[in-house]
């Protein structure tokens, strides 16, 4: 598809019944300060100029294609499906959650996966946030199935959270209940981190008190930990202060962790999440042993010159691959040759 289509291409994100309220990416319209981040699913539509709407008929008289949101149930998603097909709307669909731990829970109860399968069949097509969830979606039809990263806006001066003088090491993951997260080995990594190079820590802990007695009891030296949620610029802020963001995430999910470095421009070490392994290749957690991963780590921690050519590199892949403009125009192709 030549440039000038995609320039024209908006995308429709709908997820029916959702909580996200409506919300325009027009060109020339300003982020809110009560509006999502144009970030996950968001960000589709963001790269667009499109929009995220709630309901189905909202998204239809917009007269753009449809990404369809796949969650819960899957009972709002199979009614707007057949609203779409009867007005004729182009419409693929995406698992809301995609981390392999995720699709295995959804998918688990019978009813729920005999309507996914139907809705998969039915729609024009599918997009997935993994490669992974992609030849997953390939198992239940043949054509109209493609990986899209989430894109970041990295080519826009208004999202560079890039900072001077950065120091200590910011804990990308935060669910000790999740197995796969592996955010309790990835603590006990950041201790002997922060234990040899003498950088602080920050971790955000939303758990219970015993969560909370658990990291303290891990004797940690010095250590921030957030409690508080904050919205997605804060939060940015705060990660932008630390030299590293390291988890040890094994989840195959689309990755946000490197995503919020990217637009940090810092260097995100472990995980094997889709933005991990195409943005960070030489620190991401494919192939790696966390031990392999704990010396990357401190050897950035302790090599500036290192961590910021790494940085830039990874700066350089998400311009190419994850920025708002190779979303666009893989989207338009994509959405043009159903």
């Amino acid at each position: 598809m030549a440039s000038a289509d995609a320039e024209n291409f908006r995308l429709a994100v709908l997820n029916p019944g959702g909580r996200d309220q409506e919300q325009h990416f027009g060109e020339n319209r300003s982020a809110t300060a009560n509006g999502h981040a144009p970030v996950n699913f968001h960000a589709y539509a963001a790269c667009t100029h499109g929009a995220v709407f709630r309901e189905t008929k909202r998204a239809i008289a917009t007269e753009w294609p449809v990404l369809l949101l796949l969650r819960g149930d899957f009972r709002a998603s199979e009614r707007a499906l057949a609203e779409l097909k009867k007005s004729k709307r182009k419409t693929v669909v995406a698992l809301k959650e995609t981390g392999a731990h995720q699709i295995a829970h959804q998918l688990s109860d019978p009813v729920r996966f005999a309507r996914f399968l139907k809705i998969v069949r039915e729609a024009n097509g599918g997009i997935a946030t993994t490669p992974e969830a992609a030849d997953f979606f390939r198992l239940f039809r043949d054509n109209g199935i493609e990986f899209v990263p989430t894109p970041y806006p990295v080519e826009d001066e208004n999202w560079n959270w890039a900072m001077e003088n950065r120091s200590g090491i910011f804990v990308g993951t935060r669910e000790f209940a999740v197995p796969s997260r592996n955010h309790l080995a990835a603590l006990v990594a950041v201790k002997r981190l922060s234990d040899v190079t003498k950088e602080p820590v920050t971790v955000f802990n939303f758990g219970r008190r015993r969560e909370a007695k658990l990291i303290s009891e891990m004797g940690f030296r010095k250590i921030r930990v957030h409690e508080k949620r904050m919205n997605y610029r804060a939060y940015l802020g705060e990660v932008a202060r630390h030299k590293i963001i390291f988890q040890l995430d094994r989840s195959r999910v689309p990755g946000q962790v490197a995503g919020d470095a990217l637009l940090c421009r810092s260097v995100c070490v472990g995980g094997d999440g889709a933005i991990e392994r195409i943005a960070f290749p030489e620190t991401c957690g494919e192939k790696r042993s966390d031990a392999e991963l704990v010396e990357i780590a401190q050897r950035l921690l302790t090599n500036e010159s290192e961590r910021r050519a790494i940085a830039e590199r990874a700066t350089n892949i998400a311009k190419e691959k994850l920025s708002f403009r190779a979303g666009r125009e893989t989207l338009a192709h994509f959405f043009a040759a159903l």
